[in-house]
């Protein structure tokens, strides 16, 4: 009797492994057939700006600071065009190597106010899938246009933080940064962070929905939410912090 019983355990614990070896297997296949259908969620995959925004998105747009020719090659597969500015060099931590500015034909790029901006590459990259998969559908959603200009206040600037005389240096020292004071549509209208922030109605969701869809293509996102020196501006930057530090978007 109590050899039947082993026997059976035995056969039960064999059961409950194959049992669970079949599921590994099935979750397994179904998970690779997901990330194959989904690759901006792959964190090995090559990106790819055709791409929707996903989890791994800005991770790899903001490792593009070390890879300027891969940086290139990725706007150039998408069909961006783009000048490469001069490499300029501002004091010991000042300075890039790897600027460049969206030429000014280019349809598939939502000109900027003032016009010649020039931004370290992984932010050009980050900018152009910004403007498509959350500027323009977010413009279309509140207000039945598209946006004809994206104002900014600028780009590359030699200081450290909030303008301090010490600390760290400001990721507009690289031209890593970029600040956007607010948008142009296409009758004319203009929204902005500075008036239109507090306000009720579509302008300001549009604002937010603008904001919060950077987050996920630029390693740090600053609104009129963090503190009163972004109040008229979103401050997008690509520090790139390694591929499991933390991101900012407030």
């Amino acid at each position: 009797m109590r050899r039947r019983d082993r026997a059976a355990r035995r056969v039960r614990r064999t059961v409950r492994w194959v049992v669970a070896l079949a599921v590994a297997a099935l979750l397994a296949l179904v998970g690779y057939g997901w990330v194959r259908q989904h690759p901006q969620d792959n964190p090995w995959a090559p990106l790819d700006l055709s791409q929707p925004v996903g989890m791994f998105t800005g991770r790899k747009l903001a490792a593009l600071g070390s890879d300027f020719p891969g940086c290139r090659a990725l706007l150039d597969r998408a069909g961006v065009k783009y000048t490469v500015l001069p490499e300029r060099s501002e004091g010991e931590r000042c300075g890039y190597a790897d600027g460049l500015r969206f030429t000014a034909d280019d349809p598939r790029i939502t000109p900027f106010s003032p016009a010649n901006l020039g931004t370290a590459c992984p932010v050009s990259a980050a900018l152009a899938l910004w403007q498509w998969e959350v500027v323009q559908p977010a413009a279309e959603r509140h207000f039945r246009m598209r946006v004809s200009h994206i104002e900014h206040l600028g780009s590359y600037n030699c200081r450290r933080l909030y303008g301090r005389s010490s600390g760290d240096f400001s990721q507009h020292a690289t031209a890593d940064a970029v600040d956007i004071s607010g948008f142009r549509l296409a009758d004319g209208t203009r929204v902005t962070l500075v008036a239109d922030w507090t306000k009720a109605g579509p302008r300001a969701a549009f604002l937010r929905d603008v904001r919060d869809g950077a987050c996920g293509v630029f390693a740090t996102v600053l609104s009129p939410d963090y503190n009163a020196a972004h109040r008229d501006h979103l401050h997008l930057d690509q520090a790139d912090r390694g591929a499991m530090s933390w991101r900012a978007c407030r």
